[in-house]
Formats: structure tokens, C-alpha cells, sequence
């Protein structure tokens, strides 16, 4: 069994279809559990797949690189993904444009909000310089969160666990926030989870309706470029 195992991850050839079995075979059997389980936030699929995929890895002594290697092509399918999403922004177009100054507004003090929190929080802890300047971009999709943090000085790695952190929590947390702020619009609940909770809330918002969904996609991607493009400039001026 062993010198099976070895040989499925030896090399490329065998490596390819061995990560991509494991990738999708996890998420499927996640997607699963989180339907049979009510959905909870923390069963999302993305969550219980990785767990999965990092057991096995480290059961099986599978190097990670190697892992990645093999399951490149799915990683190129999220650039795509990401831009799919323009697809239900523009079937509500007419909706987003009734809003006005209102998701403008919003999108400002969410993403500002956001940022301070994270400040606050890890001023607060005490945190590391480094560990500081990783939690700053925890509400923004993780390759955004990434470049982010490395241009302050952060490690992306750390980045990234935060996000996924931050996903989780604002999934979990949101549905009883709308419910005791009596919020009951689907364009307002997607677009705070599209600023809040990045791409696990956008898969949130589209559990709610295709309408949720389109807000939150618009959430998710202008969170994005006015962190990507404030954050580093007001980092620097502030002197973090």
C-alpha cells in the first residue's frame, strides 16, 4: 500500500491525477456533508475539503508542492470563476443602478471598518509587526489579502488563514445579525457579505438568491480594489 501511495504522488504524471481526485473527491464529499448537516457555516464545503486534503497530506506524507503541482489547473479555473461572477451584475444591473450613493457609502465604511478592526484587534493582542500587517486585509479574497500583506510586510501565509477565518465568521455571525438588525433585502444582505466575508460569503449570498449573490459578488470585488489600492498608500502614510 506504501509503495503504491509513493508511486501515485512520484511524479508529475502520476501526480496530476492524483490531486485532482483528491481535490474534487473531497469537495464533493464535503458539498455533502453540508447539505445533509443544514448548511452550517462551519461545514462549508471549502472548509471541510481542506481538512480533508490536509489530513491526507500529512497522513500520507505528501509534500505540498507537489500536491499543488498536480492540482495547478484547478487553481487557473478560479481566475475564470472570478470573472463569472460579472455574469449575475449584469443580468441586475438596473437594480445596482437604483441604489445610488448608497453602495458607495457602504462599500467606504465597510472596507474602512474593516481595516480599523483588524487594527484595533491587533493592537489590542499585541501583535507582531508582521502578524499586524497580515490581519489588516482579512475581509478581501484571499489573492488580494495575499499581495497586500506582502507589500506591508506581512506574511502572506498568515494572510491567508486569516481570511479564511474572517469567511468563516461572517458567515456564521450574519444570518443572526439580520435577523436582530430586521434586515430582509437580499441586495443588503449580499453586499455586506460580499464586503464582510469575501468569497465565502459571496457562496453564502447565492444560498439566499441569485440577487444576494450579484451584490455580494459586487462587494467582494470593489472591497478588493479599494483595499488593494488604499491599504499599502494609508499604511505607508500612517507609518505601520
Amino acid at each position: 500500500m506504501n509503495t503504491l501511495w509513493a508511486w501515485l504522488w512520484a511524479d508529475q504524471a502520476t501526480a496530476i491525477p492524483s490531486a485532482l481526485l483528491l481535490t474534487l473527491g473531497s469537495y464533493a464529499l464535503a458539498l455533502r456533508l453540508y447539505h445533509l448537516t443544514g448548511r452550517p457555516a462551519l461545514l462549508h464545503p471549502a472548509i471541510s475539503a481542506m481538512a480533508v486534503i490536509m489530513t491526507v497530506l500529512i497522513v500520507g506524507h505528501v509534500d505540498y508542492a507537489r500536491y499543488f503541482d498536480g492540482a495547478a489547473f484547478i487553481h487557473f479555473l478560479l481566475g475564470p470563476a472570478t470573472v463569472s461572477l460579472a455574469v449575475p451584475l449584469y443580468r441586475n444591473l438596473g437594480h445596482i443602478r437604483r441604489m445610488g450613493w448608497a453602495l458607495p457609502a457602504a462599500l467606504i465604511l465597510g472596507a474602512t471598518l474593516a481595516v480599523a478592526s483588524a487594527w484595533t484587534l491587533g493592537t489590542w493582542l499585541g501583535l507582531s509587526p508582521v502578524s499586524l500587517h497580515s490581519l489588516l486585509p482579512k475581509s478581501v479574497t484571499t489573492p488580494i489579502a495575499m499581495g497586500v500583506a506582502a507589500s506591508l510586510g506581512g506574511s502572506p501565509s498568515l494572510a491567508a488563514g486569516l481570511v479564511l477565518v474572517t469567511g468563516v465568521l461572517g458567515c456564521l455571525f450574519a444570518p443572526l445579525t439580520y435577523r436582530l438588525m430586521k434586515i430582509r433585502d437580499p441586495a443588503v444582505q449580499g453586499f455586506a457579505l460580499g464586503v464582510a466575508a469575501h468569497g465565502f460569503g459571496t457562496a453564502k449570498a447565492f444560498e439566499i438568491s441569485p440577487l444576494a449573490g450579484a451584490f455580494a459578488s459586487l462587494g467582494l470585488g470593489l472591497t478588493g480594489l479599494l483595499t488593494a489600492m488604499a491599504l499599502p498608500w494609508l499604511a505607508r502614510w500612517i507609518g505601520l
